[in-house]
């Protein structure tokens, strides 16, 4: 049976959520004035957890961290099914105020309106540990927990602090927490029936195509890689142009493969360059060493993953035409998501019930959801960013179209809910 479209106050909606971005970006939530800067473990997101536990529990809802600290709060108890809504709150090591705390703010907000409006939805918020590996280095690393994606040893001895060095294991332990537990995270997800993720969209399209929302149906996988080219460093003055083998020219005429491959691959694949580094890195001498990363992407994972393969094929044959070699080394991968059709398309019906334009589309960037979506029904709703900045100070979001955003949840959720309560 069909369920009525909810009103909401929209403007009251987009006061509280400008009013918990702005609080979130003082100086009791950051290291640093010229950036939102709190990382897992931190001062600053213990208290960016507290303030959500705060607002939280005014609306009745229990609460508990997971034990690595991924935060958990519910308004039925343990083992009645529930639907969940909520993001990260850590940060970038140069971040805005908006990717991630949005999503987490979103679902604070629906929280609220669903106890003004008298709905009795059950709800279940999370706001997860690490999405984005400033602390550890590892992106996901509180949904890849909960997920069973990672080893023991990982977390004991792998995956190592940023700034310190020292283990994942040893942090949790000093922050109160009990990691030999962690396979109990998965708990967490026992009762979902439903997740929605609000995020930043971290791009241009809703913004170039005058859209106010995306409803996204899939999430892109990615390869994250390095290419090692070794040739020979000699003196950039006494070396004749036919004697030289240098590595910075077979990185050179990759980067350009690199954009040629991505492009007739299709298929949303998308491949970038983000690191070079030349050895000795001096201006008078021939690079004898260049490494450079590679980060291919695409909701298609044959097409990114060929890609991936061409490139390293070619970077060999290149180096070795010159008389130099080349090594390719992979980091990670993970692959594409496609999100549930019951979710996406009770957004979509919630988006066409609000009035306001939207689009279908896939996410480009990785986000939890891709940890949970293998467990429970998932999808993500996306809101626009001004000129696709994110992860830098100058990062920006209207709460309008967070309020627009939660609005739309809240009525999916509504109507997946039904017979539920």
């Amino acid at each position: 049976m069909a369920t009525r479209q909810l009103t909401v106050d929209r403007e009251r909606s987009t006061e509280r959520i400008g009013r918990d971005v702005e609080t979130l970006s003082g100086p009791r939530y950051t290291s640093s004035d010229e950036a939102i800067r709190r990382y897992a473990y931190t001062p600053e997101y213990r208290n960016t957890l507290d303030y959500f536990i705060r607002e939280l529990e005014s609306l009745g809802f229990e609460r508990y961290e997971d034990p690595v600290g991924t935060l958990v709060a519910r308004n039925r108890p343990r083992g009645e099914p529930v639907f969940g809504v909520g993001s990260h709150c850590d940060s970038n090591r140069n971040g805005g105020r908006y990717d991630g705390t949005l999503g987490v703010v979103a679902a604070l907000e629906i929280c609220r309106l669903n106890e003004e409006l008298g709905l009795g939805l059950p709800l279940q918020l999370v706001s997860f540990l690490e999405e984005e590996g400033s602390g550890f280095g590892q992106m996901l690393l509180g949904s890849r927990i909960m997920a069973g994606r990672v080893t023991e040893e990982e977390l004991r001895e792998g995956f190592r602090a940023v700034d310190d060095g020292r283990s994942f294991w040893e942090h949790a332990e000093e922050a109160g927490y009990d990691p030999g537990r962690w396979q109990e995270s998965a708990r967490v997800l026992d009762d979902l029936y439903g997740w929605i993720e609000l995020h930043i969209e971290q791009a241009r399209v809703l913004q170039d195509t005058q859209k106010r929302i995306g409803v996204v149906d899939a999430i892109a996988g990615y390869v994250h890689s390095d290419v090692t080219v070794h040739g020979r460093s000699d003196h950039a003055g006494a070396t004749p142009m036919g004697l030289r083998l240098d590595a910075g020219l077979v990185a050179a005429e990759c980067m350009l493969k690199l954009e040629r491959l991505a492009k007739a691959a299709g298929e949303g694949t998308v491949g970038t360059v983000g690191e070079l580094a030349l050895t000795p890195n001096l201006i008078n001498a021939v690079p004898g060493t260049a490494r450079f990363s590679l980060d291919v992407r695409g909701p298609n994972e044959e097409a990114f993953r060929r890609v991936t393969r061409n490139l390293a094929a070619f970077a060999e044959e290149a180096a070795r035409r010159r008389g130099m070699t080349a090594e390719y080394r992979e980091r990670q991968a993970l692959s594409p998501v496609a999100l549930s059709g019951g979710i996406v398309g009770a957004l979509q019906a919630a988006a066409e019930g609000s009035g306001e334009p939207f689009v279908r589309m896939h996410s480009g960037a990785a986000h939890d959801t891709m940890s949970i979506a293998g467990r429970v029904p998932s999808a993500m709703v996306f809101v626009p960013c001004r000129d696709g900045i994110s992860h830098s100070p100058e990062e920006e979001a209207d709460p309008a179209d967070a309020a627009l955003g939660a609005e739309i949840m809240l009525n999916a959720i509504n109507t997946l809910s039904a017979g539920t309560r």
